[in-house]
């Protein structure tokens, strides 16, 4: 067992699970969106008949690129957080295959193809699970539950989803694509408020102390709670449209005691601080489209392009420096140019077509061309300091 080991960790790629999570899935962010352009604007199809396209695009992007960067962040993240050893080596290989294979089902013409995606994707869901959970079980660090238990409900989602797909559950493919959306939202908010105003604090060239609020923590959890259960489970779109408003208020003021004029010369703060101020806008648009004729989707891609996409590039970004000791407050300059791109995308996709709606569908593919754009200039970058050891000679 022990020379197994040793020889998985050979391979720099197997030593934590941000390394493989972290390319495969913004490789497959390029691919996933390209392909999407392809079909929306081209003409182009899925092999598969049993998934509609816009179905396959939001399970994809969430349950596929999004959960990819969630697992890469807590397979390392939990390892620091314990002390405790993480999966590496052979079993992140198969972890990682299981998400891989699974992602390719789609675009595979077989009468099981759905079947396998299911049973490849629920496994990798499970087996994430534990392999999180482990190593706070071995230290007890209780506090840490609230994250594992977003990672369970996210399993539970899926499930929704192939429930519905195979005619079992009535809904629940929307049940499990937006209960999806909601969980990985607060998880993000979870993390952010961890992580997001002590990288600041760190980051910026003079000394700055950040102010946050216990009571702003506790009823922005409570409230989104009450918010996925009255929007996804038992429908109030009037209570859905007040709880969205409050939280806008919340995470604004959060976000007002985060600012710190130096950010803006650290693309790794700033891209940060921008994507959840995309989440902050998510919440005003879906406020706003409770009392106003708006399209519900601009909040859904307020919160995912601009949210989601800018703070998962950004974090890929910081941990990939960090664990492959590299230097944080010298990231590569292309940074700008990749969050700057995503952030003119969000723009492009989310605020321009409110204002310019005869040009939606022009507007729709040049987002979606910044977004391959974007996360090709990540990949270039990126994929050699994920594939080779640290430049420290360190493990890891």
């Amino acid at each position: 067992m022990q020379i197994e080991e040793n020889k998985s960790y050979r391979i720099s790629l197997l030593h934590l699970g941000f390394r493989p999570f972290f390319l495969l899935g913004s490789v497959f962010a390029v691919i996933a969106v390209a392909l999407w352009l392809w079909i929306l604007s081209f003409g182009g199809w899925l092999a598969s008949s049993e998934l509609t396209i816009f179905q396959w695009h939001a399970h994809e992007m969430l349950y596929g690129y999004t959960l990819a960067v969630i697992a890469g962040f807590l397979l390392t993240a939990v390892g620091n957080w314990t002390g405790e050893k993480t999966i590496s080596g052979v079993p992140l290989l198969l972890l990682a295959l299981c998400w891989l294979l699974a992602r390719v089902m789609p675009l595979i013409d077989h009468p099981q193809a759905m079947l396998i995606m299911a049973s490849l994707d629920i496994v990798f869901n499970v087996i994430l699970c534990i392999a999180i959970l482990v190593p706070i079980l071995k230290v007890r660090q209780w506090k840490h539950l609230s994250i594992w238990t977003k990672i369970v409900f996210l399993l539970a989602g899926n499930i929704l989803f192939y429930l519905g797909l195979f005619n079992i559950l009535e809904n629940g493919i929307q049940l499990g694509i937006y209960a999806a959306l909601y969980i990985i939202l607060s998880l993000i908010m979870l993390m952010g408020r961890r992580v997001i105003p002590f990288f600041i604090e760190r980051g910026v060239e003079s000394p700055v102390t950040l102010v946050n609020y216990r009571w702003l923590d506790l009823s922005s959890l409570f409230l989104m709670l009450a918010f996925i259960i009255v929007e996804v489970f038992v429908v109030m779109p009037v209570w859905a449209t007040i709880i969205a408003a409050i939280l806008a208020v919340l995470h604004g003021i959060r976000l007002y005691g985060w600012y710190a004029k130096g950010i803006w010369q650290r693309p790794l703060l700033w891209s940060l601080y921008v994507g959840y101020g995309w989440m902050v806008a998510g919440f005003v648009l879906r406020a706003l489209s409770g009392w106003i004729e708006l399209n519900p989707m601009f909040a859904v891609h307020a919160f995912t392009y601009g949210g989601i996409g800018m703070l998962t590039i950004g974090m890929m970004a910081r941990v990939a420096l960090g664990h492959t000791g590299r230097d944080v407050f010298n990231p590569p300059k292309v940074l700008n140019t990749i969050f700057i791109l995503l952030f003119s995308g969000s723009v492009v996709r989310v605020i321009l077509p409110i204002i310019f709606p005869n040009y939606y569908s022009t507007l729709i593919l040049v987002s979606q061309v910044l977004w391959i754009v974007a996360f090709i200039e990540f990949v270039l970058t990126y994929s050699s300091m994920l594939i080779k050891p640290r430049v420290d000679g360190k493990h890891g």
